[in-house]
């Protein structure tokens, strides 16, 4: 859709302009709120790959090490990857990776909190995307069918929109 034939019921997206065209957020006017959140995601491989990663015995050398500083980075580079969001102060990234042998595979879990005028939900979700993305890249050359699953958001605290945590939990 052009902005010439945007619908005029648009007012209220607010990463549009009056023209229909894609801005950022002006959060100026917002009070910075110490802000938190939470996702995850899943890894699934064989069962030798699994045990490979668990016994250290990849070619590329430390998998899960190498997975938590990806983690990290990724959350410090949202900004320079998705187009809108706000470049962000974080002061804390923590990467945890839980073993699960039944899956067989990896929960990725990351925590992102800042103190600012907008929310860390993006951070959170790039983080663990990015980390699922590095186990990926670690182990291909022990399975190229490793699948990366279930990324979500969940939980967030903090800002106007209050908490969030998803339904059932």
């Amino acid at each position: 859709m052009t902005q010439d034939n945007f619908p005029s019921n648009f007012g209220n997206l607010t990463h549009l302009d009056d023209r229909g065209q894609a801005q950022m957020v002006d959060v100026s006017e917002k009070a910075p709120t110490v802000r938190q959140a939470v996702a995850a995601a899943k890894v699934r491989m064989l069962a030798t790959t699994f045990a490979a990663i668990q016994a250290g015995n990849v070619p590329k050398g430390d998998v899960l090490g190498t997975v938590r500083l990806a983690g990290i980075m990724g959350a410090k580079q949202t900004a320079a990857l998705i187009p809108l969001c706000h470049p962000l102060p974080l002061q804390k990234i923590a990467i945890e990776i839980t073993p699960h042998p039944e899956l067989p595979g990896y929960e990725i879990q990351a925590t992102v909190k800042t103190k600012a005028e907008t929310g860390v939900e993006m951070e959170a979700l790039t983080a663990v995307s990015v980390a699922a993305l590095t186990l990926y890249d670690m182990a291909k050359g022990l399975e190229k069918s490793i699948q990366i699953e279930s990324v979500r958001l969940i939980a967030k605290s903090g800002g106007k929109s209050g908490d969030y945590s998803p339904p059932g939990q």
